[in-house]
């Protein structure tokens, strides 16, 4: 099944055939007779979902026009990523490789990335403790108390492997918390503790897809700001990883990414039937799973949210572009740090 949101276009039918013509993306769907065709102006980028077939001139074609493919796997977990020539200009990058090598301008960046995070998923807490029963409401609130204390702590961190420490901890207490904040849905088991490669039961399986469509969003505002989405601050250098993008997601990961999930499982609108087993008892979601993810991740994209720095509200999909620009800015020297958002 292919399906064109908001100038994205995402493809998850096995076997599907992309092929360039003229100047419009032809798609064949297996079994399926005829074909559908889609002028390429109309489209920013296109995310493709395992087996999907991509002719050499569409990908060349689209490498020429700066428009974005991402490559993900059948689950959602992220592969790759194509983009045309390098946006910006090299003395942003010479600047954000320079600090890099600052251990102390590195730690403090990493410092206030954490803070956000921390702070984020505190938010989202406070919020489930709203409609929680008095048993449950009562657990997630001595783990807000953790956040907050964490929070408090990386702002003296002295080293990258103690900022670590405190972001796992906060995480694994931020975790055991969110279970309660999810209203327990018929023929779905019960959410416990993170789990990933693969993703054992479908809340986690949920939570890498969204965390998977996340990544994409975050490497892109990377790109198209000029910095090097493989040069990271908390997440460091790591052959074939894009550190400074997995640095930004994690102020994000709460709000945008969590959040969905919680609210498509609670809302009834991901039931048992959207998800799969697969083989070494993995789980993902179905292509009428994704189906649903996906369309919510457009329309959540679309929902405003107040920026204290930018002084407005600002679409969620357009947060990772503010942030990387307010790193940008610190890179250069004109702002004395870098703020991360945090949802009010």
């Amino acid at each position: 099944m292919s399906t064109e949101l908001l100038n994205t276009l995402y493809v998850q039918t096995q076997g599907a055939d992309l092929r360039l013509e003229h100047d419009s993306l032809r798609v064949h769907l297996p079994d399926t007779p005829g074909r559908k065709t889609l002028p390429l102006r109309r489209l920013d980028s296109i995310v493709v979902y395992g087996h999907i077939n991509l002719s050499t001139e569409l990908i060349t074609r689209c490498a020429l026009d700066n428009r974005p493919i991402t490559w993900m796997t059948q689950s959602g977990r992220y592969l790759a990523r194509l983009d045309g020539s390098v946006h910006g200009n090299v003395l942003l990058r010479h600047a954000q490789h320079l600090l890099h090598a600052e251990a102390d301008t590195r730690l403090a960046i990493a410092r206030n990335m954490v803070a956000g995070k921390i702070r984020n998923s505190r938010w989202i807490l406070l919020r489930a403790a709203r409609d929680a029963e008095p048993g449950p409401r009562e657990r997630i609130c001595h783990a807000t108390d953790d956040l907050a204390e964490a929070s408090t702590k990386t702002a003296t961190a002295e080293s990258l492997d103690t900022l670590l420490g405190i972001e796992g901890n906060a995480a694994r207490s931020y975790f055991a918390a969110l279970q309660h904040g999810i209203r327990s849905a018929d023929g779905l088991p019960a959410f416990t503790h993170r789990n990933r490669r693969p993703a054992t039961d479908p809340i986690n399986a949920l939570l890498s897809f969204t965390y998977g469509l996340l990544r994409g969003l975050v490497h892109g505002a990377a790109e198209q700001v000029g910095l090097d989405p493989y040069i990271g601050y908390l997440h460091g250098l790591r052959p074939a990883k894009p550190a400074l993008a997995l640095d930004l997601m994690e102020e994000f990961r709460p709000v945008l990414a969590d959040r969905l999930a919680l609210t498509l499982i609670n809302r009834r609108q991901l039931r048992a039937q959207h998800f799969e087993n697969i083989a070494g008892g993995a789980v993902r979601l179905t292509d009428d799973g994704r189906k649903i993810v996906i369309g919510a991740w457009q329309d959540w994209k679309a929902q405003p949210w107040q920026h204290p720095i930018a002084g407005r509200e600002v679409p969620a999909g357009l947060l990772p572009v503010v942030q990387a620009r307010l790193l940008a800015r610190h890179l250069r020297g004109e702002l004395s740090g870098y703020l991360p958002w945090t949802a009010a």
